[in-house]
């Protein structure tokens, strides 16, 4: 049974610290790994991830220690269930925006009874080889990280009601597509984007539940490896 860095963190009081990848690369999962961060998000809303990637970048990920999270390009049932297949404890569902959404996502994730996950024997199985299908699946029930990105405007028509559905552990933002729903393009600093992230934020403590950014921390590593280069090409062209 695999361990979810992110759940143990959580757990024991901590905070999770990962980093995202908007490009697959095996070498930089196994280098972010030997850095220490405790997990890994593939960008395949916006990255080019397809399903022989994620399983090589999942089996890499593993092997250096990282959890492997993915936020889905959208949260149909056969795309969630493609990354939950091939190995992935970590799912962020974009533009979840009713709750019937944040219900959808929700049954998309975790095996009955909490949900309505369609059973394979992929590599995130073991490829079946299993002692037990019934162990496996409560394990892989309690593991699971489920996120909602709270990221329209139209989220504050039915915000109690995404609130109050079970399955979504954590809640995210989005400032850009905020902005633009808002009719802000460009603009993810403005007032009315800041109020709203305000609003969700205090809707989601009122209630008991927490926003991804109060467990978990996250780095880009675009950021990451420009701003070492930008560091370091300063530091050289200073002699």
């Amino acid at each position: 049974m695999k361990i979810n860095n992110i759940v143990t963190r959580v757990n024991a009081g901590q905070r999770a610290y990962g980093f995202t990848l908007t490009f697959p690369s095996t070498a930089m999962v196994e280098l972010m790994g030997l850095a220490g961060f405790d997990y890994v998000s593939f960008d395949a809303e916006h990255g080019p991830f397809s399903v022989e990637s994620l399983d090589d970048l999942c089996r890499v990920a593993e092997g250096s220690g990282l959890t492997p999270t993915a936020r889905v390009p959208n949260i149909e049932r056969s795309t969630v269930l493609q990354f939950l297949d091939r190995g992935i404890l970590g799912i962020t569902g974009p533009h979840v925006t009713t709750r019937a959404k944040a219900q959808q996502l929700a049954d998309a994730c975790r095996y009955t009874p909490l949900g309505k996950r369609s059973y394979g024997s992929g590599r995130g199985a073991s490829f079946g080889v299993l002692d037990s299908v019934t162990e496996y699946m409560e394990d892989r029930n309690s593991q699971l990280v489920v996120m909602a990105q709270l990221e329209d405007a139209e989220v504050l028509d039915d915000l109690d009601g995404i609130l109050s559905v079970d399955g979504i552990d954590y809640y995210s933002s989005g400032p850009q597509d905020i902005a633009q729903s808002m009719g802000l393009p460009g603009q993810p600093n403005h007032p009315r984007v800041k109020e709203f992230e305000a609003t969700v934020r205090d809707a989601v403590h009122a209630v008991g539940k927490k926003m991804t950014d109060d467990v978990m921390v996250v780095a880009r590593t675009s950021d990451l490896v420009l701003d070492a280069a930008r560091a370091f090409l300063k530091s050289e062209r200073s002699r």
